[in-house]
């Protein structure tokens, strides 16, 4: 996705070797009106499979889901990092461990909005471990529902995330893929 690339240089900043912030437009401050192109781009990515529900992790993945089931016309499921009394006590489970937060958390989604009968999509903004991807990915299976793939707004090619999941069999499209951010410069794929 050309727009999302150039987007990437112009507003982007590279803190390390590793660390790209796209808050601006992506995950802190929202382009609504860009996001929107992104949902687009995934229901186009993803036309040749049947979607029931988009499943996301809260909180950066909610507003790229969110417009996304506009275009696929689903209900959009997100798995929350805290339990609380509002939250359905019987949930599915997975656990992600934040590279940005060097922390272990456990997602939970309530059994009533998953079901065997899904066909599920995941979505969200960053590929680079991968342990979003792997947590989301066991709530869909302890759902039995089925996983019909994952897309990721940006993916960081150069970390391990993306290829070890799709060596185990999962589809995952990124809409850009970054494969180095040495010294500051931005290299695509």
């Amino acid at each position: 996705m050309d727009k999302l690339k150039t987007k990437i240089i112009e507003e982007g900043r590279v803190l390390g070797s590793s660390v790209l912030k796209v808050d601006s437009f992506l995950n802190h401050q929202l382009d609504v009106a860009f996001l929107n192109e992104i949902g687009k781009e995934f229901k186009e990515v993803f036309k040749d499979k049947e979607i029931t529900k988009i499943l996301t992790a809260e909180v950066s993945g909610i507003a790229i889901a969110a417009i996304a089931g506009l275009h696929f016309q689903v209900p959009v499921v997100f798995a929350k990092k805290t339990q609380s009394l509002n939250l359905d006590k019987d949930t599915y489970e997975g656990e992600v461990y934040s590279y940005t937060k060097e922390q272990h958390f456990k997602i939970r989604v309530s059994r009533r909005y998953l079901s065997k009968e899904d066909k599920v999509l995941i979505l969200d903004d960053f590929l680079a471990n991968g342990e979003a991807l792997k947590g989301l990915r066991d709530i869909v299976e302890a759902a039995g529902a089925t996983l019909q793939g994952a897309g990721v707004v940006i993916e960081k090619g150069f970390q391990q995330g993306g290829d070890q999941l799709r060596s185990e069999g999962m589809d995952i499209r990124a809409l850009a893929t970054i494969s180095s951010m040495e010294e500051g410069n931005i290299t695509f794929r």
